[in-house]
């Protein structure tokens, strides 16, 4: 199955996109299914869970089998109470046990749901592997599932958000432009827009209707240009530096609110803004305190009441200390801070701070028609891009494999995800277009 995993091309679904048969390929203790979707306004895993609970658990079994998992914890929101419905009686059919979660961010977390899951902390800068954990997005396991069934991964499930004629989910090919998504999403309300991929928080922000979904899209979010979060996620990063070192009053409530540090990891953005006022000494001191951020934006966007960008000083200092080869060692095990839970940040309250509200909505699933033309990108998440083994002008069928990595490469293959004819190959993407498509050109 290991080997089906890497030539089906399932990789996580939910984050950078790790090949999947490499977790697969371990043994652990406790198997997580991660249903925690927290991103304000990104609402497909719970459209997922309630529309394919037998696909989802089926390729969570599939999972624990393979891992050798004793115990199965499957976490999700209690809120989603439809798809809890729709999950239980398959999760009680497989001895899977069902972890409610509060509405808080970042509660999609992997460090988080570990901890909630099974009380064990990840050793920091460390992998769950080492706590006897594995986690996988639940749109992953819907994915295993198929892949048990021999079909690759041709499609990629969203929720498109925001300014949008009619707020949805659905499935799409993969290599669909963003115009195509947001033409099915009942197309633009706003003709001044940006796009949020796949969060407002951690995701990217996107002008250009010509981006194309990978197996990583968690969603679009349109939001008018003028929005305060499109202001600050295209302040230069000049400007936030010379900002941060003139205002920043070391309150420490970027400290105070971090995830990770509530967790009891070394991780202090208000240490790492001080080095914004250090040129070539004093940053090293005070970089190290930013190695184990893991970028989830409330610093910046939550806690900072002089709306800086902690958030964006820590990542600045990893990549320091990455060009340095430098590895932060936290000196004593993480230890819970007392007041973790009494600091959890609702999501209805950032969607408040962050001025989304009028913005919420549900995102049913609908039906969405294929595009008549994609461009797969050869580099779609962690590991060795794939390479062509398709001619222009080559007719090919949806789910044929179109890019192979070499075996012993870190990588999975791509496969067509229309029918059609190769129109084009590229150092970066393929593209097919259908027999409409060409007729039109």
């Amino acid at each position: 199955m290991n080997v089906a995993l890497k030539a089906l091309g399932v990789v996580g679904a939910g984050g950078a996109g790790f090949p999947t048969y490499v977790k697969a390929a371990s043994q652990v203790e406790v198997y997580l299914a991660n249903g925690a979707e927290c991103e304000p306004l990104v609402h497909k895993d719970a459209e997922l869970m309630e529309h394919y609970p037998a696909e989802v658990v089926g390729g969570m079994v599939r999972m624990m089998e393979m891992t050798r998992a004793q115990r199965g914890v499957f976490a999700l929101k209690k809120k989603n109470q439809g798809a809890i419905s729709a999950l239980r009686p398959h999760l009680d059919a497989a001895g899977i046990e069902l972890l409610e979660m509060g509405d808080f961010y970042p509660a999609g977390d992997e460090v988080e749901i570990v901890h909630l899951a099974t009380g064990r902390l990840i050793p920091p800068g460390g992998l769950p592997l080492q706590v006897g954990c594995a986690v996988n997005n639940v749109e992953t396991l819907y994915n295993v599932h198929r892949a048990a069934q021999g079909h690759a991964v041709t499609d990629k499930f969203l929720s498109v958000t925001g300014l949008v004629g009619k707020p949805s989910s659905f499935w799409v090919p993969l290599g669909t432009t963003f115009g195509d998504v947001l033409e099915r999403a009942g197309g633009l309300r706003e003709k001044d827009f940006a796009l949020l991929v796949s969060g407002v928080l951690m995701g990217k922000l996107s002008f250009d209707l010509n981006d194309v979904v990978t197996k990583t899209t968690g969603g679009l979010i349109v939001l008018p240009r003028s929005h305060s979060l499109v202001t600050r996620k295209t302040t230069p990063q000049e400007s936030q530096r010379r900002i941060g070192k003139s205002a920043c009053d070391q309150c420490s409530y970027c400290t105070e609110l971090c995830p990770r540090y509530l967790l009891g990891y070394d991780v202090q953005p208000h240490k790492v803004m001080r080095s914004l006022g250090f040129n070539k000494t004093g940053a090293e001191l005070l970089n190290p305190y930013a190695d184990l951020c893991c970028a989830c934006g409330l610093c910046t966007l939550y806690a900072c009441p002089e709306d800086l960008y902690p958030r964006e000083a820590c990542l600045d200092a990893k990549a320091d200390l990455r060009a340095a080869g430098i590895k932060h060692q936290q000196a004593a095990p993480p230890r819970v801070h007392p007041m973790k839970d009494g600091r959890r940040v609702p999501v209805s309250q950032l969607r408040r701070r962050l001025k989304l509200e009028e913005y919420e909505s549900a995102a049913p699933l609908v039906e969405a028609p294929a595009p008549n033309r994609v461009r797969l990108l050869l580099s779609q998440h962690v590991g060795t891009p794939a390479r062509p083994v398709v001619l222009a002008g080559q007719r090919v069928h949806k789910g044929e494999v179109v890019a192979r990595v070499a075996e012993q490469e870190l990588g999975v293959d791509l496969h067509a995800s229309i029918e059609g004819t190769v129109v084009g190959i590229g150092d970066e993407a393929i593209e097919i277009a259908n027999e409409r498509e060409q007729s039109r050109g």
